[in-house]
């Protein structure tokens, strides 16, 4: 098993700002593709058995585990079926920063 970074530590890596237009989208896909891979791992299930389930590439699997796309609802409602979850989403009022 590889060790994960953090999201901090990827964006900083990456020369990414907290004002970059991309930002927003690609912590999100971050944070919810490292969400898919720890349910994936406490069922001990391989990126291949996940693909199968959800009807998806290995390679699919893997891209999005590793916060490299965009998921549609589509997608994201094809992952959370195979861990017998449900997709929500939520809209909240920006804080002052």
């Amino acid at each position: 098993m590889t060790k994960r970074a953090t999201w901090s530590a990827t964006r900083a890596e990456l020369g990414v700002s907290d004002d970059h237009p991309a930002y927003v989208a690609a912590r999100l896909a971050f944070e919810l593709g490292a969400k898919v891979r720890d349910l994936r791992e406490a069922r001990g299930w391989s990126q291949s058995e996940l693909a199968r389930l959800t009807g998806m590439t290995q390679s699919a699997i893997a891209r999005f585990e590793a916060g490299g796309t965009v998921p549609t609802l589509t997608v994201l409602e094809r992952i959370a079926a195979a861990f017998h979850r449900k997709v929500t989403v939520e809209l909240t009022e920006l804080t002052a920063a």
